[in-house]
Parts: C-alpha cells; structure tokens; sequence
C-alpha cells in the first residue's frame, strides 16, 4: 500500500499560500507571495531530502497549472533543474474538472469523487503519492483521513492572512514527530500518522 505525504511549506500561522514568488497566488488579495525567499537554503535541504524516494505528484488544479507554466520551461543548467527533471518525469494525479486541459506530460486526472480515487491509488502499487502546495486538496485529504505522513518546513514569520494548511475541518488524528532539525531560522519536520486522539486528565 501506498504512503500518502502531504509536504508543505508554512508560516508560524499556517499559512501556506504563494511561497515561491510574487505572482505565484495572488488570490484574495495575497501580498506576500515569495516569503519563503529570504530562507532558501533551508529550502534547498528540506526539498531535496522530500524527493530522494520515488514519488509521485498528488495537485490540486490551481498548483498544476503554476508547475505546468513553470517546470517545463526550466532550461539546461538552471539552479533548480534536477526538481525540474523530477516533476516532468513523474506522473501528477490532478484534481480537476477538466482534464482535456491536462496537457503537461504524464498527467491524469483524479475524477469527479477525488477521496475514493486517492484511496484507490494507495491500495495499488507504485511509488508514494507526495502533494505539493494544493492547499484545497489537502484540506479534502485531511478531512477524509487519507493523510499518512506531513512533512512541514515551518518558517519565522506571521503573515496574518492566506490560504492555510488546515482548515478546521480535518479528521482527528495523532501524528508521531519521526524527525526535526533547523536550517536557517526553519524548523524542518517529519510527522508520521499513528492512530487516534488519547485524551485524559491532570486531576
């Protein structure tokens, strides 16, 4: 069976929205795209160690078109090429409505029931399914309990506004901390599922 990771990049307040550059999701009014900038070499360290597995890619519409516009485009030499190569090889499961549009190489559409189509892919083989940014997908994972694994890079700043990771609607559940470390001011995270909420009391 296949792990299901939801890796993510967020502010001390949880927001997730837009970390990689001005333009990437201005949505609602979003100012502060590209925050994530000042501490790049965290991102570097942590990114790398997400991909060293073989994954696949788990997107929500609004993230497939920002790497569709993007990835592809990444020339020979560029800093970022070996994440290039990676997402333009690997097959990205895409959460959308129309998926004749799908038109960056290996993509399949999830289809109109994602939950059930996500548990489908974790029952067959193959790789583990990694999401990146997606943060309406991941609220659906969440609240439907489909989440094995978080891996979170937590970074020093508020940003008071913003789609966040968690929405208030997802299952309870506890997490297990696999593994922590800092780099650059970021707190680098490995968060992996095990079992229900343990309640009790102090007095």
């Amino acid at each position: 069976m296949r792990k299901l990771i939801v890796a993510a990049m967020i502010s001390l307040d949880g927001v997730m929205q837009a970390p990689g550059g001005p333009e990437e999701d201005t949505s609602g009014g979003f100012v502060y795209g590209g925050w994530v900038w000042p501490y790049a070499d965290a991102d570097e360290e942590a990114m790398g160690g997400a991909f060293k597995r073989p994954f696949e890619l788990l997107l929500g519409r609004r993230t497939y078109d920002i790497f569709a516009a993007y990835w592809p485009h990444v020339p020979e030499g560029a800093p970022h090429q070996h994440i290039a190569d990676l997402f333009n090889g690997v097959t990205k499961h895409v959460a959308t409505h129309h998926p004749e549009t799908l038109a960056w190489q290996n993509s399949r559409a999830l289809g109109p029931d994602i939950a059930s189509s996500v548990r489908e892919l974790k029952r067959g083989d193959g790789p583990d399914l990694l999401t990146q940014g997606s943060s309406e997908l991941v609220h659906q994972l969440l609240a439907t309990d489909l989440v094995d694994e978080l891996r979170l890079l937590v970074y020093p700043v508020l940003l008071g506004r913003g789609k966040r990771l968690f929405d208030g609607h997802a299952q309870a559940s506890a997490f297990r901390l696999d593994e922590s470390k800092t780099s650059s001011g970021v707190l680098i995270t490995h968060y992996i599922r095990e079992g229900e909420v343990r309640t009790g009391s102090f007095a």
